[in-house]
């Protein structure tokens, strides 16, 4: 006869396995680590829950993944970039700009505001509002700060380095 102790291993050893193989949920945003946590796409470390943005994409025949990032621009210019962007189960998840709480990329309005952590200024919002902009919207505004300022080192940006360079050596020169 079983003691009452082994009965209750016997059912929760199974319980915690089943539960530790379960993984977390298959949708919605998940926890961020901040100042542990780096942005998928430019590698800085999430530090700001005002400006954040996380993808979760479905991979064929496996579990949801989410990508973590820290501003909207790197997440729209990362997910352009990928095969799935179009699927319709691609869920993209920001901070609202005054709260941190999580809201639906795609529906929410997006204002312009100052210091956002790679420039690209535009701080989500749930609540339409003037002059906002539009997910579309706020992906052109996007993608004209990246040709416009190449944050992330396109080829007018190694040009600004060369001539920078350039300056430099010829003040190295101009003082020998």
């Amino acid at each position: 006869m079983l003691h009452r102790s082994h009965y209750i291993l016997l059912f929760a050893i199974p319980g915690l396995l089943l539960s530790a193989c379960s993984g977390g949920p298959e949708t919605g945003p998940v926890e961020v680590r901040w100042d542990q946590n780096n942005c998928e796409r430019c590698r800085m470390m999430l530090s700001d829950p005002h400006f954040a943005a996380q993808i979760r994409y479905f991979p064929e025949a496996k579990r949801s993944r989410v990508m973590k990032f820290d501003d909207i621009g790197c997440a729209t210019l990362w997910l352009k970039d990928q095969q799935w962007k179009v699927d319709p189960k691609t869920e993209i998840w920001v901070a609202e700009h005054s709260s941190g709480e999580w809201i639906d990329a795609r529906k929410a309005t997006y204002i312009r505001k100052k210091n956002s952590p790679m420039g690209y200024d535009l701080g989500a919002q749930a609540d339409a509002g003037q002059d906002g902009l539009n997910f579309v919207e706020a992906k052109q505004h996007i993608e004209q700060v990246e040709n416009e300022f190449n944050v992330h080192g396109n080829v007018h940006g190694m040009q600004q380095q060369q001539d920078l360079k350039q300056q430099g050596l010829a003040r190295e020169s101009a003082k020998q």
